[in-house]
């Protein structure tokens, strides 16, 4: 079986033993320059249509199909007639790297914003993550000026998708 990106509740055990991969690896690598790293999930709700989804990259392993990946989208306030929908938690298990994992994830959850209605997918990272900042510009997202207040954050990017 291919690597399937499915839409699923982002309360599901998969989805929290991904996050919490995820958190755990951004704290254990976060530069102490920084600071301390805040971790923060936001809340499931916020990834439920229409104003959101939340996905999952699954592989078939041995028979059973295993969890790789994930990311959510979510409706954030328009910027002047600008319809933002926002990616989060987007992270793939080590396992799951180097197989194109990140990029389904993302294909979906664009597609999934301009289903919404999005003129724009926004969202933000920590320049160390120099592999996530090298795939955002290649898929065309340009750097912008901070649209919120994450505190691990040093780099907010933009993507026109209408």
């Amino acid at each position: 079986m291919p690597l399937q990106v499915r839409s699923v509740p982002a309360d599901v055990p998969e989805v929290d033993a991904l996050l919490d991969a995820y958190l755990d690896e951004r704290e254990a690598t976060f530069p102490s320059a920084q600071g301390t790293y805040s971790r923060k999930r936001t809340p499931a709700a916020e990834f439920e249509p229409p104003n959101g989804v939340f996905v999952v990259a699954y592989d078939e392993v041995g028979g059973t199909s295993v969890a790789l990946g994930c990311g959510g989208l979510r409706r954030i306030p328009d910027d002047d007639g600008d319809v933002r929908f926002e990616v989060k938690h987007v992270y793939v298990s080590p396992a799951g790297r180097g197989r194109g994992v990140a990029t389904a994830v993302m294909d979906a959850l664009e597609r999934a914003a301009r289903e919404f209605g999005a003129t724009s997918v926004v969202l933000d990272t920590n320049d160390s993550l120099v592999a996530a900042g090298a795939m955002y510009r290649g898929r065309g997202y340009q750097r912008v000026e901070p649209f919120n207040d994450n505190p691990n954050a040093t780099a907010w990017y933009r993507l026109p998708v209408r």
